[in-house]
Formats: C-alpha cells, structure tokens, sequence
C-alpha cells in the first residue's frame, strides 16, 4: 500500500472463564486503556488472521493454543477516527470499520506487552474493564461479553 493504514481493523476482547477481561494502556497515549486492536495489514488479509498476528503482537498471546478459542462476533462498528490519529491515514479517510471478536483463555495467563504499542496490562472483572476503557465501541463490546461469550460456548 501507500505507507498509510488500512481503515480496516479488529477488536479482540480477551477474557477468562470467570469473565476477567485483559486490558492494554497505549504506549502513544498514557491512560489510554483498551483491548487488542490493530489494523488489517492488506486489504484481503482475513479478519480472523488480523485478530491472531496482532493478539500474538500485542500480548505474546497464541490464539490457538490449547484451552484458548478465538470466536468471530459477527458484529461491527464504524466510528470517527480520532482526529489525532488520522494522520496516519490516507487523505480524507476520517472513519474506520472494527471486525469484533473474543478470546477465551485460562486464568493466569502470563502476558508480554509489545513496549512499543503499551506500556502496561491489567485483568479486571468485565463491568470495571468496561468501566475503564477509553473507547465506547471497546467498552459496549466488553458490557456484551456474557451474551456473547455464551453464544460462542
């Protein structure tokens, strides 16, 4: 591409049996609290492979380990680009689409943080990670984690 990203991108909420939600503070925005999200790196990368390089990338997480299961939402949100954030986008590109999914994994996890991308990660019961998240589209997709959790079980 052009060296401008994709407005094409993924939201994975990762989450334990008992409904602990891991969140990540950006690295580019200290107090900035959300799940994994990242941009398609080209235009017909699939969503589920963005959600696994950039679960991988974000949190040395494997969505394909045992007693984890990636599950595709089927839901999307379109919202305005921050506009501090637009720069990286090509000219006029001021909305982005989110493919939602959900990673269940076991307690305990041990995460490693990309120090480029976030400078710090917390598990937090699901209402306080919702209650904590800097984006609206994040926090709605954290307060659905019961219906939508049980709907992949």
């Amino acid at each position: 591409m052009d060296g401008y990203k994709i407005p094409e991108s993924v939201l994975v909420v990762i989450y334990t049996p008992a409904w602990d939600v891991l969140l990540l503070e950006r690295a580019d925005h200290a107090g900035f609290w959300q799940s994994v999200t990242g941009s398609k790196d080209h235009r017909d990368e699939s969503w589920a492979h963005t959600a696994t390089r950039e679960v991988w990338e974000e949190t040395g997480l494997h969505t394909d380990a045992p007693g984890h299961l990636l599950t595709d939402w089927h839901l999307e949100n379109v919202y305005e680009i921050y506009p501090e954030w637009r720069k990286r986008y090509a000219p006029g590109v001021v909305f982005n689409t989110e493919h939602l999914f959900g990673l269940a994994v076991p307690a305990g996890m041990p995460v490693v943080l990309s120090p480029r991308e976030h400078t710090d990660c917390v598990w937090l019961p699901w209402r306080e990670a919702a209650g904590r998240c800097s984006s609206a589209s994040n926090a709605e997709a954290i307060l659905q984690l019961p219906r939508l959790a049980s709907c992949a079980a």
